[in-house]
């Protein structure tokens, strides 16, 4: 598991984002959650069943693999993907998903919450429940419910109960906030798996920790096929759990490039973008310090991106931290540029990816021009697009031939 070697300072801070900004209701659950956590964390037996479920259910270790066909198409550096898709439900969600679900069955929970953008965490949350015998309740924005219908049915078929959110944008923010209000309410026998590494201390930690397999993994499997790091690591961000969960391992290897991709959406004024990194200000999303996009204010602005899982006005205090201090580099990526690297990765190497990946994959095809031959990039393929077919070729013609 991932040592604490992000916090500077206070406990529960990057830097000065972090901390718990959360309902008083909600400090003993937290005191709680927080105790058992690093109880467990210590714990041979919870790690032994934590390894168990990891490679018996997910079906880890995932695999690295050798990009061919994107490495001759973009005539540069050669492109390796960590295929976080080929987990059991087709994501990286269900690392922290599984780990929570131990955490909650220690303390005796009854019944998990969450929230889900693009529906993956939902999913994820939803089998974990099944797996436990929880009773499982999971909010999403009534938009995502729309854009993502396939993983609503998954979710219910699991035996989840999918509340849609009609407030707000009734996107990925307003789902949270309604989880939050759940747990609020029903505290002493709920247990909230967050699903991105945001929340009050010490979600941020706990996600961050279980993802942190995805760069560890990586990491091994790199140095066995090349005996060398990657020169570029590239993943997508929305809250950040993916992409913290495979940057971790490089923190300290400076050579290494780390590379976070926004949603850049279809325009930069206010509700156009989900570009937290580049229009946001230091503020409070969630129960957390952090960046987040909003106004003079400080009122939090709508976001916008095609892809539901990065539609987020804010960030992981992590990745606000990592920017401040520009070890890593966040870029953004248009919804058009997204929607064309996501055909492409279909077309040219026989991957759906999904669209929040494809962000990744706009951005490393640009950085494997600039670095040139000779050089690797890894890209955290973060999971599989079959949840997006359908508004994908909605938005794109693909159904009416208008694409070729």
């Amino acid at each position: 598991m991932a040592k604490d070697r992000g916090f500077t300072g206070k406990e529960g801070y990057f830097g000065e984002f972090g901390g718990r900004y959360a309902p008083e209701i909600l400090t003993r659950a937290l005191d709680e959650l927080e105790t058992a956590y690093r109880r467990l964390k210590k714990s041979k037996k919870f790690e032994k069943e934590l390894e168990y479920y990891r490679r018996n259910y997910i079906g880890r270790p995932s695999p690295l693999t050798y990009a061919e066909n994107l490495t001759k198409a973009w005539g540069g550096a050669r492109i390796w993907l960590k295929r976080e898709d080929l987990n059991h439900t087709g994501a990286h969600k269900i690392n922290n998903a599984i780990g929570q679900a131990l955490i909650a069955k220690s303390m005796g929970k009854r019944r998990v919450i969450a929230e889900t953008g693009a529906g993956q965490h939902g999913v994820a949350t939803a089998t974990v429940g099944a797996l436990f015998g929880f009773d499982t309740v999971v909010y999403m924005g009534e938009e995502d419910l729309r854009r993502q219908k396939l993983n609503e049915i998954r979710m219910q078929m699991l035996g989840a109960k999918v509340v849609g959110v009609s407030a707000g944008t009734a996107t990925l923010k307003d789902a949270t906030s309604e989880a939050m209000r759940d747990w609020a309410l029903n505290v002493d026998h709920t247990h909230y798996i967050v699903g991105s590494a945001i929340g009050p201390h010490p979600f941020p930690m706990i996600v961050r920790d279980f993802q942190a397999i995805i760069g560890e993994e990586s990491k091994k499997q790199f140095r066995k096929a090349e005996d060398k790091l990657p020169d570029a690591v590239v993943a997508c961000v929305g809250g950040g759990s993916n992409a913290i969960g495979i940057f971790h391992e490089f923190l300290k290897e400076k050579k290494v490039k780390l590379y976070g991709v926004e949603a850049g959406g279809k325009g930069t004024s206010p509700g156009e973008h989900s570009a937290t990194m580049l229009f946001g200000k230091t503020g409070f999303l969630h129960g957390t310090k952090t960046l987040v996009i909003q106004d003079e204010n400080g009122q939090v602005l709508p976001a916008h991106s095609v892809s539901a899982g990065l539609d987020y006005p804010g960030v992981g205090p992590e990745h606000a931290y990592l920017h401040e201090t520009g070890r890593v580099s966040y870029e953004s990526v248009s919804d058009e540029n997204a929607l064309d690297a996501f055909l492409e990765v279909c077309r040219v190497e026989g991957i759906i990816p999904a669209l929040e990946t494809a962000h990744a994959f706009r951005f490393a095809r640009d950085l494997a021009k600039d670095l040139g031959k000779k050089k690797d990039i890894l890209i955290c393929l973060s999971g599989r697009g079959d949840k997006d077919v359908a508004e994908v070729a909605r938005l794109t013609g693909i159904l009416k031939g208008e694409i070729l």
